[in-house]
């Protein structure tokens, strides 16, 4: 068996493809730093692992990766992504630009490439990283929020294309975690970068993988509070949620 799994260097990622190794899939992991590293730590669970250094928020880098996956992948793990915190009018342009490249347009163009070979075959699994912000407004992430909400309508969208082909699609939707994702966004001087009670990754990355094996559609991840957000942002109106989200992404929320 084969899994390729992206931002696989740390955090959620890294944890999903330890997972993996671990229940017998040979890996392919992609990141643009630290992947090699992660790829010496991840060979113990005994498994064949090859890593790939590429960068993912460009063309070139999801060829590369595409070109390194032999044969057919038995799941594959859009998970790479970053964020941007801040005021959207004072947030640089090139970083959030590059930040949709690499939630959104790389979640696209690997599946693109590598769902036809699948199919082909008739079975396999495709896991797709998704947010607690998908389902709801995110003021100060305004833009990852839409790339995760992106990614969400993506992965549902395609399910129900896939329907009785034999590959089953999840989204899961973490809360925050206890990754370097708030430092990478600029967001230590938030509540939610200082929240005491990130999830776990590896608690996350575990009930991603196993809604994935269950073949469930679309999932909220962590702990029972942040599955409890997760139901309650099906009922509240965006504008209450809009609200809720700022008071945990305003900069310089910490110190309130």
């Amino acid at each position: 068996m084969l899994a390729v799994v992206t931002g696989a260097s740390s955090g959620i990622g890294f944890e999903l493809a330890r997972i993996f190794g671990e229940e017998g899939y040979d890996l392919v992991v992609c990141a643009e730093q630290g992947i090699i590293d992660a790829a010496t730590e991840l060979s113990r669970t005994g498994v064949r692992v090859r890593p790939v250094q590429a960068d993912l928020s460009t063309y070139d880098g999801v060829e590369q990766l595409v070109a390194a996956v032999e044969g057919t992948p038995d799941a594959v793990v859009l998970n790479a992504g970053v964020g941007v915190g801040g005021p959207f009018a004072e947030t640089d342009l090139e970083r959030e630009l590059a930040m949709i490249d690499l939630n959104a347009k790389h979640v696209v163009h690997l599946t693109k490439r590598l769902l036809p070979r699948m199919l082909e075959r008739g079975e396999g699994r495709l896991l797709y990283t998704a947010s607690i912000a998908s389902t709801m407004p995110a003021p100060f992430e305004a833009v990852y929020g839409a790339t995760k909400a992106f990614v969400l309508m993506f992965a549902e969208g395609i399910r129900n294309e896939l329907n009785d082909s034999g590959i089953t699609v999840t989204a899961f939707m973490p809360g925050p975690t206890a990754t370097n994702f708030f430092a990478r966004a600029d967001m230590l001087d938030t509540k939610a970068g200082q929240e005491k009670h990130q999830d776990d990754p590896k608690v996350v990355a575990r009930q991603a993988f196993d809604a994935m094996v269950a073949g469930d559609d679309a999932v909220v991840t962590g702990s029972f509070f942040t599955r409890m957000q997760g139901r309650l942002n099906e009922l509240l109106p965006e504008t209450v949620k809009a609200a809720a989200h700022r008071r945990l992404s305003e900069p310089g929320s910490a110190d309130g």
